[in-house]
């Protein structure tokens, strides 16, 4: 499965918030057998969230799209994967029947806030999602993501995209695999090997400069097992190797 992320939200842009969603998504998808080829950061704004669904959904297997979803009006990521498919916007009863029980126990839970804010709910907006679209409500989360088509729509705060994700992970299966090896040499070393390794078996291979603190790597990822499993042996032979630092970073 070849996969998109468009993380979205002004803040992301600014540096005000760390874009922890996107690695964080690449990762656990990357240890599912598929592939993220696209990862993009975009502003809170519908039209451009729309064009990027348009355009991206039939190019990938599936688009993630993670922030800007609730009832604030910064909140349009919805909105722009519904224009962006083409769907009409609807308030899901059964997700609005929720809400309202979310409300009333966080009213019974929280009287000093309410006795020292107005609090305003919009929980039409909040339920609306594109017209046949599968909600993805959580725990975790007051606004609900949902599906449509092979767009992924998730909250962005990291807790409750995870919540989301977890609720789907399964889709994002696919056949690829992994291995890593790990070498002290240092990378401009590598090239020859590098490049024979791929003339050689039908796999894709990165490598990674070594650092004060770990060794270099080399990552051989194709979907193929024996292919990736006689590629990495055919690497061994050629490049000298040692034993994975405790705590690798991804």
């Amino acid at each position: 499965m070849h996969v998109a992320i468009v993380t979205v939200g002004d803040e992301l842009l600014a540096g005000s918030t760390t874009n922890t969603n996107a690695s964080w998504l690449a990762s656990r998808i990357t240890e599912r057998g598929s592939s993220v080829e696209r990862v993009l950061t975009i502003p809170d704004d519908r039209a451009l969230i729309a064009d990027t669904v348009s355009e991206w959904h039939e190019t990938f297997d599936a688009v993630i799209v993670t922030g800007g979803i609730g009832g604030t009006p910064d909140d349009v990521s919805v909105e722009g994967v519904a224009d962006g498919l083409d769907r009409d916007l609807i308030v899901h009863e059964g997700i609005r029947e929720g809400l309202l029980e979310k409300a009333a126990a966080f009213r019974d839970e929280n009287p000093e806030l309410l006795d020292e804010y107005d609090l305003e709910i919009d929980l039409d907006a909040t339920a609306a999602i594109p017209a046949g679209a599968t909600p993805i409500v959580t725990d975790e989360s007051w606004a609900p993501g949902c599906v449509a088509e092979n767009v992924y729509v998730f909250a962005g705060i990291p807790d409750e995209m995870r919540a989301m994700f977890d609720r789907v992970a399964d889709e994002f299966r696919g056949d690829a695999v992994t291995r890593t090896i790990y070498t002290p040499a240092p990378e401009g070393s590598l090239h020859t090997a590098l490049e024979g390794v791929t003339d050689a078996f039908d796999v894709s291979v990165g490598s990674y400069p070594r650092s004060e603190r770990r060794p270099g790597r080399i990552r051989v990822r194709g979907t193929d097992v024996d292919a990736v499993a006689d590629a990495i042996a055919w690497l061994e032979e050629r490049v000298e190797t040692t034993e994975p630092p405790e705590t690798s970073q991804r």
